[in-house]
């Protein structure tokens, strides 16, 4: 077990968090990390125990065009800040983790300045890739090199060259003796040469124990880059993308494949492959924006926070702030704020007080750091899993539609389960449980033994900001109350729900995989996806049929009664499969069948 290994990761732009001007004038340093000071507490207190913060290092711009690897960025301050930062990020028991951009550099770097200066005759012409004196670049230098990403300004190093891989190497060792750094997050890793991150692996293990190596990976088979020789973790693009579609979509069909495809490349091991997850960074747009239905806020961080990985929060997504991607322009994803215009956030936002209530159960449940995933129940809208970890079964479950949905899932050998963030109780009968997921929300389920049998009551503000969020979601709102953007609130059709994965950073599955996207493992589907259709709305005298049922129960006190009642408003709204009856009859719990049928609309 490492530290990283229950991590929970606050992401920090720090060029646009603390206000710093787009271009560097290169004039004497301005002091801003300083002023990041008095957010370690505010993550601490939303749960998180690491910071991922970056781009830090002298550049031009954006950051990402480094022109001085051992110099703190001018408009940040001096390299004296940075120590002073990650210092207090320690003292305060928060793990820090630097971007690295060793993929390329700016074009203000020693090296690149000499070959401009001296061309062949410079030491450092080996430095970059396919540099070429009889060529040009936009810039008119008199010769060309290999760019990245198309952008001259960006000038590819050649890392197959001993000499760039031994000054990297050092540059990493410098971070670790002068900043006191925990890890590094590797830009660009997708492109990175294989030997160069394995070099770069050897170093991290030489300069402190648990050094974490996580590198930016878009495509592709994580465990080329995620095993013993390269990488600790990379990003966990996939999974980005279907938890956003998913929801918007109402797709949990997409969600719960790419998982299991994920857990599978990882050997199906809850230590095979832990990968960083993330539902916005950056680069890509905001959740908040992203989410058709604002209220799909919180059953979208119930799952960054329980499926198997190492989950983060980017600066300000805590708020439900929006941020909306231009063609031109990350300025929007990357904006300067003020702590002090949300220090009632945690009593008021309640988009902070999930997160925070998140961040505190994770701590607390281990099965959620170091469990192995099962599946448990899925249909489009619904979705139930568990975490299981040293004889304890953590039960996950989530809803993405309008109304409530009762679930019956298997709950071992405990006598009683409490909601980590409801403080909710639930007995256990016939080795089942029956629990109530609310409209737009999710749950996590824990045996009540050892600590949570002393405290089952801590979550109850936290499920209120769930449904405050539902009822937002529901009316178009937006957490402060603003009209949500027409072209984010429109709902998709049904016919659109099904199709999987659609748009988005990650391309299209080939048709074998998208097929067995369409359901569950054990060949299920069909029952399941039958199931769906009982969320069709139901017809105008459903209330009438549910109230003369339950007066009935009532009068005869009768759990056959419930249950028969519900078989008949679902006879209402379609056939009947034989699971949803298995479903129905296997609910023996009074408060839970009264839930059932008040849920159906």
């Amino acid at each position: 077990m490492a530290w990283y290994d229950e991590a929970i990761f606050y992401h920090i732009y720090p060029l646009g968090l603390t206000g710093a001007p787009k271009e560097n004038p290169y004039t004497e340093p301005v002091h801003r990390l300083d002023t990041l000071i008095p957010w370690i507490a505010h993550i601490k207190e939303i749960g998180c125990n690491a910071i991922y913060i970056g781009p830090l290092f002298e550049s031009v711009g954006h950051g990402y065009e480094t022109t001085d690897y051992k110099k703190l960025d001018s408009r940040l301050g001096t390299n004296e800040d940075l120590t002073n930062y990650v210092a207090e990020c320690h003292r305060q028991g928060i793990r820090v983790i630097l971007d690295g951009v060793f993929n390329h550099t700016g074009r203000d770097f020693f090296a690149f300045q000499d070959i401009r200066e001296k061309r062949e005759n410079s030491p450092y012409r080996d430095w970059y890739r396919n540099v070429n004196f009889w060529g040009n670049n936009q810039y008119n230098d008199g010769f060309s090199y290999e760019n990245w990403g198309g952008y001259d300004l960006l000038a590819k190093l050649n890392q197959s060259n001993p000499a760039v891989r031994d000054y990297i190497c050092d540059v990493v060792r410098f971070w670790v003796k002068e900043f006191d750094i925990d890890g590094i997050r590797l830009d660009a890793a997708d492109v990175l040469d294989f030997d160069y991150m394995r070099a770069l692996r050897r170093v991290a293990e030489e300069v402190k124990p648990q050094f974490w190596l996580m590198g930016e990976v878009i495509h592709g088979d994580y465990t080329r880059w995620v095993n013993e020789g390269t990488l600790h973790s990379v990003t966990n693009y996939h999974l980005h993308k279907a938890l956003y579609s998913g929801h918007n979509d109402h797709n949990y069909f997409e969600i719960a494949h790419t998982v299991k495809r994920l857990y599978g490349m990882g050997g199906d091991r809850p230590d095979g492959l832990k990968l960083y997850n993330f539902v916005d960074n950056h680069d890509v747009e905001r959740i908040y924006t992203k989410l058709n239905n604002k209220a799909h806020f919180a059953p979208v961080h119930v799952l960054l926070y329980t499926l198997p990985g190492v989950p983060s929060v980017y600066y300000g997504s805590e708020f439900g702030i929006e941020g909306r991607k231009e063609r031109y322009s990350d300025d929007s994803l990357r904006p300067a704020l003020s702590l002090a215009d949300y220090s009632d956030a945690l009593e008021k936002n309640p988009c902070t007080r999930l997160i925070a209530a998140l961040g505190k159960a994770r701590q607390r449940i281990k099965a959620l750091s170091y469990g192995d995933y099962q599946e448990l129940l899925l249909t489009n809208r619904q979705y139930a899993f568990s975490r299981n970890y040293d004889g304890e079964s953590v039960l996950v479950t989530v809803n993405n539609d309008d109304s409530d949905y009762v679930m019956t899932l298997p709950a071992g050998n405990v006598a009683e389960y409490v909601g980590a963030l409801s403080g909710q109780r639930v007995s256990v009968a016939g080795g089942h449980i029956a629990v109530n997921v609310k409209a737009n929300a999710g749950e996590i389920w824990v045996p009540v033994i050892g600590e949570w049998a002393e405290d089952v009551s801590q979550g109850a503000s936290d499920q209120e900001a769930a449904e405050e969020m539902a009822a937002a979601g529901r009316t178009g709102q937006t957490v402060a109350g603003e009209t949500a953007q027409d072209a984010g609130s429109k709902e998709p059709d049904e016919g659109a729900a099904q199709s999987g994965n659609r748009g988005g950073l990650v391309p299209e599955e080939p048709a074998d995989e998208k097929d067995s996207a369409a359901g569950p493992a054990g060949g299920q589907a069909t029952g399941q996806e039958e199931a769906v259709k009982t969320e069709t709305p139901a017809p105008a005298d459903s209330k009438a049929v549910a109230e003369a049922a339950l007066k009935k129960v009532f009068e005869e006190g009768k759990i056959a009664g419930l249950q028969e009642a519900i078989l008949a408003i679902m006879e209402k709204n379609g056939p009947i499969t034989d699971q949803m009856r298995r479903d129905v009859t296997e609910n023996v719990y009074h408060d839970s069948l009264i839930a059932w049928v008040k849920s159906f609309r």
